[in-house]
């Protein structure tokens, strides 16, 4: 099996709403594309669960007001790897400026 799904039953609501299934994840991604996500303009509700502590998956919740859930999915994940990306640059940057500067003053 995969490590994303969706629920069935989203049929009612064409392509706007899905409920997808992230299989071994949980809080720690389910907030940080909940916070990214809920920022695009054409989303109408973001949200996730972890439905029980002892299974490793997250439901995670888009409904749109116009465009697919699936779209926003996708952007949401690329949006929060450039920001992954940026924190480490940033971090490395630092800590490399950190060093420089304790093996000076030694």
């Amino acid at each position: 099996m995969g490590r994303l799904a969706t629920i069935a039953g989203d049929e009612a609501t064409g392509e706007k709403s899905r409920t997808f299934v992230f299989h071994d994840e949980g809080h720690t991604l389910g907030n940080v594309l909940r916070s990214v996500i809920s920022q695009y303009p054409d989303v109408q509700f973001c949200g996730y669960t972890v439905p029980h502590p002892s299974e490793a998956k997250m439901h995670f919740r888009i409904q749109m007001k116009k465009g697919r859930a699936v779209d926003a999915l996708r952007q949401g994940l690329e949006d929060v790897e450039k920001l992954c990306e940026h924190t480490t640059k940033t971090f490395t940057r630092a800590w490399e400026a950190f060093q420089q500067t304790s093996t000076s003053t030694e």
